[in-house]
């Protein structure tokens, strides 16, 4: 029987289980699959050799943890550890468990330095997705340096400077994986969401791993640009203070971001991987704006995005009618669709796929046994 892949998905926003399930597809069906996650309503349609085990939240605390216990430090090789969380044992215990009943071939970690070490601790080989951000920690060295692979949803010319030259090379690209690659035509997708041809549209774009972009600044770059159509999709914090003039539509969570995307002249959005992909894919003048993520990794995404020269970059929404405007003609002016578009892999998931199957290949194949030394003497 074919040993199965194991595959941990973290259930903040949807970008891991969207680029796990793309993965699930372009494996071959006699691999089979195993997904362990806190939440099994966050994934795409799955084949159906994949299964989804779940397991409780490695971070949520339920009640019945222990409260006495944080006087004990955490080493420096683990990011979220606590002490006394029965959650946490029980979902170690079910990975534990799975790792010795299943002999998988691989375990793929998207994303936790825990479970990583907790698959090389049990002796199972892993691979590990690599994110942006300041990761040079113990923790995330100690997972890195334990794998047998990295695996980046995006293209290597977004890498860090700081990766060196040995992480590269264990490391399989992979640009636009997870993400529908066939962007709409502009026209049609503007008539599948009901903005005219002639309006000028453009799109704020909040993804579901935070809280989404302040009403207020909005609305001030609404006024900054009064003859455009501004709408916005996904969370946006609602401003006590904030004053909307009539051309911004809030239109809240819907199922076809990416129509809005190929419908808009110009998108505001944070750099989230699974929005970075989308907006590169359609080839848009895009202003990008960081949202605080752990260890800094949207700002860090958002230098190798301006680096790349695919995006304009701000720290923060513009805070006044001068500051939107020069961001917007900036973006505008600045645009190489070509070169965004340069950022997406033509089949992403089977590269990945066909990545993971050699790898497989290379861990399992036993290694060709030296020929044994002849004691015969030779001929003179």
């Amino acid at each position: 029987m074919t040993r199965p892949f194991g595959y941990f998905v973290h259930h903040q926003g949807r970008g891991h289980a969207e680029r796990c399930a793309a993965i699930a597809w372009a494996l071959p069906s006699t691999r089979p699959m195993t997904i362990f996650c806190a939440r099994d309503d966050i994934f795409p349609a799955l084949p159906t050799h994949v299964d989804i085990v779940r397991l409780p939240s490695l971070f949520e605390a339920t009640g019945q943890e222990a409260g006495t216990m944080d006087w004990v430090p955490t080493p420096q090789t683990l990011h979220c550890a606590p002490l006394g969380w029965p959650g946490i044992r029980r979902a170690m215990a079910m990975l534990a468990g799975w790792f010795d009943t299943a002999d998988p071939a691989l375990m793929i970690c998207d994303v936790s330095a825990e479970v990583a070490q907790l698959a090389r601790i049990c002796s199972v080989p892993h691979v590990k997705i690599l994110q942006h951000g300041d990761r040079g920690d113990p923790g995330h060295r100690a997972a890195y340096d334990g794998a047998a692979g990295l695996l980046a949803p995006f293209h290597i010319d977004l890498a860090q400077p700081d990766w060196d030259a040995s992480l590269r090379a264990r490391t399989c690209f992979a640009g636009g994986l997870g993400v529908d690659l066939r962007v709409p035509e502009r026209e049609v997708a503007r008539q599948r969401i009901g903005v005219r041809p002639e309006e000028e549209m453009i799109l704020v774009l909040s993804g579901g791993g935070g809280d989404g972009f302040a009403q207020a600044p909005i609305g001030v770059g609404a006024r900054s640009r009064p003859d455009a159509r501004w709408i916005t999709i996904g969370n946006v914090q609602r401003d006590w203070h904030a004053t909307e003039p009539a051309n911004v539509e809030h239109r809240g969570w819907v199922d076809d971001a990416a129509d809005h995307i190929a419908a808009a002249d110009l998108v505001i959005a944070s750099t989230g991987n699974t929005t970075c992909q989308q907006i590169l894919a359609a080839g848009k003048p895009w202003l990008a704006v960081p949202e605080w993520r752990y260890f800094d990794e949207q700002h860090r995404k958002a230098d190798a995005l301006a680096a790349a020269g695919v995006a304009t970059v701000r720290p923060h929404l513009p805070s006044s009618h001068q500051g939107w405007t020069g961001a917007l003609a900036e973006t505008l002016a600045g645009h190489r669709p070509d070169r965004q578009r340069a950022m997406i892999d033509d089949a992403p998931a089977d590269h990945v796929a066909q990545w993971l199957e050699s790898l497989a290949d290379r861990l399992w194949t036993p290694a060709t046994a030296p020929a044994p030394l002849s004691l015969e003497p030779r001929p003179l």
